[in-house]
């Protein structure tokens, strides 16, 4: 397990404790599904815990490229947090401790040697509160690579069309780019936000319940987007229902108490899940 930076405390003063999962070979083991030949993301045996309590239990998971993988299950699962993880957006909490690996094209994102700013334009993340800044839509869009140091006009100009296209948006603002980002509707301004992540180019776009807050007609607008988004992005997503996971998802992993249940291409969880714990909370028995 990883020493919390803030406590130095070792794994078994959180109470968890080192298991056999630790050391199999997880190229040649994947217990709820098939193994992908060079993912986009693997993650090898992870646990994670709050002030000594597992949000994670000993997670092994691959994520392909440009696909749609859906976390979804009860809340509670764990499925917040291992997208936290997958950009360390958990460094500065305090009393947690995280065993295994997360690896990016074969690189451990938790390794010393790791800049977690380059990681997190690698790995871009939209939540499910849209959050535009402060200014217009186009200062929205440009923030990020401004800040990277972007300042070519034709490049910054390149970057806005490109990047509100693909949140399929271009279309409701191009005439008034300049106006504030918050007089957007609710559906504009998440597809805004997933726009201003898209504008660094991430190869990793994390999504946590983005449409919870939608309208159906939002909704929509915002799974058009990432049908389309897939053929150039890996996509994670958690869901806000069991029916838009069944709409988008090209693969599917199913967590309840901090375990990983079940993984598998997203049809075959939907219409056959291996575990009768998927089975029932797909078909609406509990959740």
């Amino acid at each position: 397990m990883r020493g919390d930076t803030k406590s130095g405390k070792r794994n078994t003063e959180l109470g968890i404790r080192n298991t056999e999962s630790e050391e199999r070979k997880t190229e040649n083991v994947m217990m709820s599904g098939e193994m992908v030949l060079n993912p986009k993301i693997r993650i090898e045996n992870v646990s994670y815990a709050y002030n000594g309590v597992l949000a994670l239990k000993d997670i092994t998971l691959d994520v392909p490229a440009c696909a749609i993988t859906v976390f979804l299950g009860p809340a509670g699962g764990g499925k917040t947090t291992l997208l936290r993880l997958i950009n360390r957006l958990n460094d500065l909490v305090e009393n947690t401790q995280m065993r295994g690996r997360i690896l990016l094209d074969g690189q451990d994102i938790y390794a010393p040697e790791v800049d977690v700013p380059s990681l997190r334009r690698r790995v871009g993340m939209v939540f499910a509160l849209p959050l535009p800044l402060p200014g217009t839509i186009r200062e929205n869009v440009l923030y990020g690579p401004k800040l990277a140091g972007i300042k070519e006009r034709t490049r910054l100009e390149e970057i806005l069309v490109r990047s509100l296209q693909q949140a399929a948006l271009w279309d409701e603002v191009k005439d008034r780019l300049d106006d504030p980002a918050n007089r957007l509707s609710g559906g504009q301004q998440q597809r805004l936000c997933i726009a201003r992540s898209l504008a660094l180019e991430p190869e990793v776009l994390l999504l946590d319940e983005p449409t919870s807050g939608l309208d159906p007609i939002s909704t929509a607008k915002v799974e058009e987007s990432l049908y389309q988004l897939k053929r150039s992005y890996t996509i994670v997503l958690v869901p806000h229902s069991v029916q838009q996971a069944a709409r988008v998802a090209d693969y599917a992993a199913f967590f309840l108490m901090g375990e990983l249940v079940e993984h598998q291409p997203g049809k075959a969880l939907f219409t056959a899940p291996r575990d009768k714990r998927t089975e029932d909370y797909v078909t609406g028995r509990f959740g």
